[in-house]
């Protein structure tokens, strides 16, 4: 797989998870463009030994340092290793191309025309499944005199566009979000191809002055079209996202699809495994959650329009939180044993917590768009700042509260507990300074006092809820002991 079309990927799934909106996910993929075009010229050199030299540091400091931000850093060399093999082997796979009798019989038969060989280069880049492996073969026919370099800038931008056509049709059975990134990808190449297309001609002839070889001005004229492409374009990445949610609307009725996905009906009769699924189920309600959290984040900045993707996340909560109350209900009681029944009684109780989280954020979010956004009554920064801050500390909890839930282990339930009792100390201070803010007569605070304060008020039943686990697991470690 190519890198943009990685990149176009990952970034779809975050837009799909409400973890960024459409306008930078926009701006991000054609930051990627720009990074796909530079790496087809590092791509030029012999890079054979670096990937290993990544994958050996990040394995040893991740190795040795797992929990740290070493260990991470070493995850993500591991990750660049295994980026640059994959991308060497894409380019060893594809260079016997460039041999076949074939293709060269087909490329040299291209003569300049300029549509044609745009849609040569796009449908080339689209079965080879890279656009990036398209440009460096271009090169190499280009080096060899198998084709003019007209025609090699020609096929150039269709790969670009191949890219984007293929990033669509891989997104047809993905989320309306993620059609929405793919479509405006695939608009903004188009709109650099018909920009570039008619002075190709001009390019060609300016290039070929140069005293640089063939291949290497094919590359360059890969980087310099998308840098300048990325440039001028950036200015246009909140038009492109209307222009592409106008396009492609979304479906009022994506949550009545949604469904369990672990709560097999086979495995009621294995309790052990069965409790696995319910625990699995449960953790991803606590994935939705998060996304709900995000929605939240995304009020507290003035977003328009979250609460109705809050009630949607919730509609799923609530599908989930059922499915798993009658699935824990169909495991056979008395095949349980003493632990498996605590086990089912604290999956139970964390999606009760997780459910009754899902109907706290959904009412937080309807305020703040009912009582701050649509009246135009914003926080004063101060208390903005205040809840962010609850938020950031409320959203850490959720995290360590899931890792808790699954890996039931005894420190983290410990640290747990004990960020509980931080943040119930740091709402009531919050609470303090909010009434004294009052106190001075700010016009900010006395028009948002309520919604503000019922805000710290939720986020600390928020709090407990998610806080919850780590004294089941404290609890039955000290009955262990006794």
């Amino acid at each position: 797989m190519q890198s943009s079309n990685a990149t176009t990927l990952l970034v779809t799934s975050f837009v799909a998870q409400n973890l960024m909106t459409l306008t930078p996910a926009l701006t991000v993929i054609l930051g990627a463009d720009v990074g796909t075009a530079l790496m087809a010229r590092v791509l030029t050199y012999d890079l054979s030994w670096l990937s290993p030299l990544f994958i050996f540091i990040g394995v040893m400091l991740f190795i040795s340092r797992r929990q740290t931000r070493v260990g991470q850093i070493g995850h993500t060399l591991i990750g660049l290793g295994l980026i640059l093999l994959a991308l060497q082997l894409i380019v060893e796979a594809s260079r016997p191309i460039t041999h076949a009798a074939g293709v060269q019989v087909l490329f040299s038969s291209l003569t300049g025309d300029i549509l044609l060989d745009a849609l040569v280069g796009a449908f080339f880049a689209m079965v080879s499944s890279s656009s990036l492996a398209a440009v460096l073969i271009t090169a190499t026919l280009t080096a060899t005199d198998v084709i003019a370099l007209k025609v090699a800038l020609c096929l150039v931008v269709g790969a670009n566009i191949g890219s984007g056509i293929q990033a669509l049709l891989n997104s047809g059975k993905a989320s309306v979000e993620s059609k929405q990134v793919a479509l405006g990808s695939l608009l903004f190449k188009l709109m650099g191809a018909v920009v570039v297309l008619p002075f190709i001609g001009i390019f060609a002839h300016q290039l070929d002055k140069l005293t640089v070889s063939s291949a290497d001005l094919v590359i360059l004229f890969h980087v310099f079209y998308n840098v300048v492409r990325c440039l001028l374009l950036l200015p246009l990445t909140e038009k492109m996202a209307q222009l592409c949610q106008r396009w492609i609307l979304a479906n009022d009725n994506e949550s009545e699809k949604f469904s369990t996905g672990y709560l097999e009906r086979a495995a009621l009769d294995t309790p052990s495994l069965a409790l696995v699924n319910a625990a699995r189920e449960t953790l991803r309600t606590g994935d939705i959650i998060e996304k709900m959290m995000v929605s939240l984040k995304h009020a507290f900045q003035g977003q328009q329009g979250e609460e109705k993707a809050v009630t949607r996340y919730d509609d799923q909560v609530d599908a989930l939180y059922t499915g798993i109350k009658l699935y824990l209900a169909q495991i056979p009681r008395e095949e349980l044993q003493e632990q498996e029944s605590e086990r089912r009684a604290e999956i139970f109780n964390t999606a009760v917590n997780l459910e009754q989280a899902g109907d706290i954020l959904e009412t937080m979010t309807v305020d703040i768009a009912a009582k701050s956004l649509a009246k135009q009554k914003p926080f004063f920064t101060e208390g903005l700042e205040e809840l962010k801050t609850l938020y950031d500390n409320l959203l850490e909890n959720l995290q360590l509260s899931l890792s808790v839930f699954i890996a039931r282990d005894l420190d983290a339930a410990r640290r747990l507990r004990r960020s509980k009792h931080r943040f119930r100390r740091l709402t009531q201070r919050y609470s303090l300074t909010h009434v004294e803010r009052l106190s001075h007569q700010n016009k900010q605070s006395l028009a948002t006092s309520s919604l503000h304060l019922g805000l710290l008020g939720e986020m600390k039943r928020l709090n407990s809820l998610f806080c919850s686990v780590a004294y089941g697991v404290l609890d039955q470690r000290e009955a262990e002991e006794e």
